[in-house]
């Protein structure tokens, strides 16, 4: 009964305490969150494009838009507690322009497995012969299957 009887006592005299306005407490500070999964948004930078459907947060840059060799690369980075990020990329994304051009992802240099993954996707920067960002003032970049149905970046061009 005693043990009981000081929990109470001690909850009582907790209660008193958080009532009084002569003790001085911290400031609460309250961090927003998101109550629905963030569209795609660019980063401050203007180039790092995020998607944050499902379990999976999705951050895409390009490498090289302004100067593409032979490739267009773009850097990766996914990130998840729950879903295995065992998937190859370059079988899931496809490339394509406000101009009509659409190509598919050549590699992925990610690491198979884990739920932190980073790595470069890379597309042709030719289709049949023409540049791919040839005529072109938007750039859109597909993800499919990665714990949503269509992750989808878009980027402008300036040329």
């Amino acid at each position: 009964m005693k043990p009981v009887l000081l929990l109470l006592s001690s909850m009582f005299v907790l209660f008193l305490s958080t009532c009084n306005p002569a003790i001085k407490t911290q400031p609460v500070v309250s961090i927003p969150t998101e109550t629905a999964p963030a569209p795609t948004q660019a980063a401050s930078d203007g180039t790092m494009r995020t998607d944050q459907q499902g379990a999976v947060i999705v951050e895409v840059t390009p490498l090289n838009l302004d100067a593409p060799g032979q490739t267009l690369d773009f850097q990766v980075s996914m990130n998840t507690h729950s879903v295995d990020l065992s998937m190859d990329l370059a079988t899931l994304a496809t490339l394509a322009t406000d101009a009509g051009l659409q190509a598919e992802a050549i590699s992925w240099d990610g690491p198979s497995g884990g739920h932190h993954v980073e790595g470069t996707l890379s597309f042709p920067a030719t289709v049949n012969g023409k540049l791919l960002l040839e005529g072109a003032s938007q750039l859109r970049l597909t993800i499919r299957s990665v714990d949503a149905n269509a992750r989808i970046f878009t980027w402008s061009i300036t040329r």
